[in-house]
């Protein structure tokens, strides 16, 4: 039977006695891709700052490996082995494409051969290596969020949560973007997914959870990324 690495038992998160996530189950297994999608305001985002500890669960459990981490601190549970990629991205503009891999290195909990793991990192991100000395400020968003992946991975996490990665890219690079994933799953680096891309999402990710209003509506597999009429009923039934 596949290990799950990641377990989220009937979570609960609230805002001021708001209720924004509801009775979540989601399992990921060890090495998969998994998609969380729904509309904006579903939940998707505090899922992931719940998990990393930003906002704190009003019920339930969040489990990494077996072992719960609820009510930890962000660097606590980074200390355990997740790394969150937030939103908008948020390297240092001010410093160098390598200061900022850097910081990722400062925040690994194994004490391997580096110079080996940024070698990974710069075959799977060429741009690294090109713009090594430029400030992270000058690059292109496609080019920030590949630093911002990076950088989390400098860390060698067990899990990472990637919250709307494609977000203000264009079309070519979003693609770009979802390739260099593929790569991180053939690496054996576990992913939770959140997009707002769902045809997308669901057509490359292992399983893909939906959310709507704070509930889970529907988990789709690769197969059902064709089923338009169910993706929007996920979304909006």
């Amino acid at each position: 039977m596949p290990e799950a690495i990641l377990e989220l038992d009937r979570l609960d998160v609230s805002y001021e006695g708001v209720p924004a996530v509801r009775d979540l189950n989601i399992r990921i297994d060890r090495g998969e891709i998994v998609g969380l999608i729904g509309p904006n305001g579903a939940g998707k985002s505090t899922t992931l700052h719940a998990i990393m500890g930003i906002v704190r669960a009003a019920g339930g459990d969040i489990r990494l490996s077996g072992r719960s981490i609820r009510g930890r601190a962000p660097e606590q549970i980074a200390r355990a082995g997740i790394a969150l990629v937030p939103e908008g991205r948020r390297i240092y503009p001010n410093m160098t494409v390598d200061e900022n891999l850097k910081l990722g290195l400062a925040a690994s909990r194994r004490r391997g051969d580096r110079g080996k793991l940024m070698a990974s990192l710069h075959e799977l991100f060429p741009i690294l290596g090109r713009y090594g000395k430029r400030l992270g400020g000058v690059l292109s968003g496609g080019e920030q969020q590949q630093l911002a992946i990076a950088r989390a991975l400098a860390a060698e996490p067990d899990v990472i949560l990637l919250d709307e990665p494609s977000l203000g890219l264009a079309p070519t690079v979003v693609e770009a973007v979802f390739e260099r994933l593929g790569e991180i799953r053939e690496r054996g680096v576990t992913t939770l997914l959140v997009e707002q891309r769902a045809q997308r999402t669901v057509a490359m990710a292992d399983r893909t959870y939906a959310l709507a209003n704070g509930e889970l509506r529907a988990t789709f597999g690769p197969k059902d990324a064709s089923d338009t009429d169910r993706l929007v009923a996920a979304y909006f039934g």
